[in-house]
């Protein structure tokens, strides 16, 4: 940017600020508030050039730190929407609260520039330091904000479109921001808007995981007027105390419930707002999954609500919870009507990677980008497949599975492709439409694709290029209208590398990969095993299963995953008596692996378990930072120091787990031989 264009943007901002311009169309009125605090209240000023202030390594680091669960749960999304926009030019950052930006994610190709326009890692982007922009204006305005191009103060930065959305914590506190930022764009103004919708939903699905995971150690009660959204992430939720006093609501629930604002909210019983009493609150708590109607004391409106336990003391602490407990305790379960397939809400749960999944699902339903669902077996990639094809607008068409791996190779090409009569010996007399040709106007699902062979790979490739296919011993194309979704549980791109899968059908493949995580893997474990109990019942029949069989289900492995679970589930329903499911119901190895967790004797080596602290004993930190601390702690013992399995158990990761520990003062390692007994 030459001498000339910088001095003449200054006039220009300077001219505006003191009346002597008049601005353009379109012109938001928050830009010239924006200007006039950087020139009256921070001295800025617009034609002066400087490097961007970047915070040293050290201080960076413990920032990070500071907010590893907010960056955890934000990468994800950001992955997604940087799927959205790659190749647009943007790069997306997220930022703490005073915008210094935590993490990034950049086209490789692009790094270098907007490392020169100071978009790196560290640097602040407040508007005391860098005037108007997406991050800083967002901040000081609250609110979602475009700062395009020249609406920026200082001329540095006029080069730069941004789009910056807010990100508040569950007490409605701006916490970060979320920016998607291109350099050297020439766009309108008007073309951002897509830009800005695309930032603003991804913040709001970060904010709503946050709301979930800092409310984990309250009941939470999920709602909307359409049942087919609660325990999604467009539903409004209230975090209730013991006594059902509202302790925290997201801005979803603000609005539903046409409230001032969620302090408002704060402080009622939850009677006051639903006709609901502890009775149903009991109920829900005990169907969990299930969904119960009530209506709005104010406006008598109809919503559907579900209520999930507390989870971070329920889940971190259930193994001296359930050592407590007496082994006879039945946990009941209410029956669920049978389904013949699990919609997306269904599959939704409360796992962080599977509500992300689902919410991409959703978004891509409707569209003919190809989805390719990657997962361990038995992880239920079917069973994914085929609620994303009932939430499309496809769902009264075919849906047509096709197991690549289970289909012989000789059979598999006519299998897909179909033939005429007489194209080959044992060929029925009137022919066969393939399953492509079947599926047309559905939803084609290819099943294991990387066992399908090479040379049928081609093929593959060219029909879902050209949407048409030739049937075997045909001359004449049949034109398809396809759109699929495929899946497998081995490393395509090491198929790649190796040679035994074709790069091209990859990409064609691949608009979008969804993972599903394994069984052991997710946090809603209990939920799962619930939900697959209320299904599996017999319907009108009560069921229920006695603890020391349910932690045996929640302790186990599940090497074969939901499919696995499913399989146990249903022998144990079927062979247990008076609708109650004890232990030697379940398969022998169940049994061998819960004798073998049984306490041994310490050897000498061992250290002697220290008694958990109460909450009430650890002083100088807030409730929810104590139950977090305590409930480590009991973590850690319980699986004698051994972090990946700890780690699991309270489902994170173990570098999470190991910043936790440093941020508690949890000694580690030889550490702890002299310090645990002062915790």
């Amino acid at each position: 940017m030459g001498d000339n264009a910088a001095v003449q943007h200054a006039n220009g901002v300077l001219r505006t600020i003191n009346g002597g311009l008049s601005t353009k169309a379109g012109f938001d009125e928050a830009i010239r508030v924006s200007w006039q605090r950087c020139l009256n209240d921070f001295r800025l000023d617009p034609a002066r050039l400087h490097a961007p202030s970047v915070i040293d390594s050290n201080n960076l680091k413990d920032l990070q730190e500071r907010h590893d669960e907010l960056v955890e749960i934000a990468r994800a999304e950001i992955d997604t929407l940087y799927d959205q926009i790659s190749g647009s030019g943007y790069a997306l950052l997220l930022t703490d609260a005073k915008g210094i930006i935590l993490t990034d994610k950049v086209d490789p190709t692009l790094n270098k520039m907007f490392r020169s326009a100071g978009l790196l890692v560290g640097a602040e982007w407040s508007e005391q330091s860098e005037g108007t922009n997406g991050i800083g204006t967002c901040i000081a305005e609250g609110r979602a904000i475009t700062v395009h191009r020249n609406d920026h103060f200082r001329a540095r930065h006029i080069g730069l479109s941004c789009s910056g959305a807010p990100i508040r914590d569950m007490n409605g506190e701006l916490i970060a921001v979320l920016d998607a930022s291109s350099v050297g764009s020439h766009d309108t103004r008007a073309s951002q808007m897509h830009t800005m919708a695309l930032v603003n939903t991804s913040a709001r699905m970060i904010e709503k995981c946050l709301f979930l995971r800092r409310c984990q150690p309250y009941r939470v009660l999920r709602f909307h007027s359409r049942p087919e959204f609660v325990n999604l992430l467009h539903d409004a939720a209230l975090a209730l105390s013991e006594d059902g006093h509202i302790v925290a609501a997201d801005d979803m629930a603000v609005s539903l419930l046409s409230a001032p604002s969620r302090a408002s909210l704060i402080g009622r019983p939850v009677g006051e707002l639903f006709d609901i009493g502890e009775m149903e609150l009991t109920q829900l708590i005990n169907t969990r999954m299930a969904l119960m109607p009530v209506r709005d004391q104010r406006y008598g409106r109809r919503f559907f609500v579900t209520l999930a336990p507390p989870q971070l003391i329920g889940r971190i602490d259930a193994q001296s919870d359930r050592a407590r407990r007496p082994p006879s305790e039945r946990v009941q379960i209410v029956p669920a009507p049978s389904v013949n397939a699990l919609s997306l809400a269904d599959l939704a749960g409360q796992d962080p990677q599977m509500l992300q999944n689902i919410r991409a699902a959703r978004r891509l339903a409707d569209t003919r980008v190809p989805i390719l669902i990657q997962g361990p077996t038995g992880s239920g990639k079917e069973v994914f497949a085929k609620a994303i094809h009932l939430a499309s607008a496809r769902a009264a068409q075919p849906f047509v599975a096709v197991n690549c791996a289970a289909i012989p190779e000789t059979l598999i090409e006519s299998e897909l492709f179909g033939y005429k009569s007489g194209a080959f010996t044992g060929a029925r007399k009137e022919g066969m439409r393939g399953r492509i040709q079947q599926s047309s106007g559905g939803t084609l699902f290819l099943d294991e694709i990387g066992d399908m062979p090479l040379n049928l790979q081609t093929r593959l490739l060219r029909v879902l290029e050209e949407q048409e296919v030739v049937p075997l011993g045909c001359e004449q194309a049949v034109k398809v209208e396809l759109c699929v979704l495929s899946a497998s549980h081995r490393d395509l791109r090491e198929m790649i590398a190796s040679g035994s899968f074709r790069e091209d059908l990859y990409y064609r493949l691949n608009g979008m990969t969804l993972e599903l995580p394994a069984l052991k893997d997710r946090v809603d474990a209990e939920a799962l095993i619930r939900r697959f109990i209320a299904l599996e019942a017999r319907a009108g029949e009560a069921v229920s299963i006695e603890a020391d069989a349910f932690e045996c289900l929640l302790a186990y492995d599940w090497p074969g995953n939901i499919r696995e679970l499913r399989n146990v589930i249903r022998t144990a329903l079927a062979i247990c008596e008076d609708g109650v499911v004890r232990i030697a119901d379940l398969p022998r190895s169940f049994q061998l692996a819960k004798a073998r967790a049984l306490p041994t004797a310490a050897t000498p080596a061992a250290l002697p378990a220290p008694e958990a602290p109460t909450l009430q004993a650890i002083a100088g930190v807030n409730p929810l930072e104590a139950a977090e601390k305590a409930a480590i702690l009991r973590a850690v013992e319980t699986h004698q120091w051994n972090m990946t399995m700890t780690a699991r158990d309270l489902g994170m990761s173990r570098n999470t787990l190991y910043r936790k520990l440093k941020r508690h003062a949890i000694p580690v390692g030889e550490a702890r031989r002299d310090d645990l007994s002062r915790i």
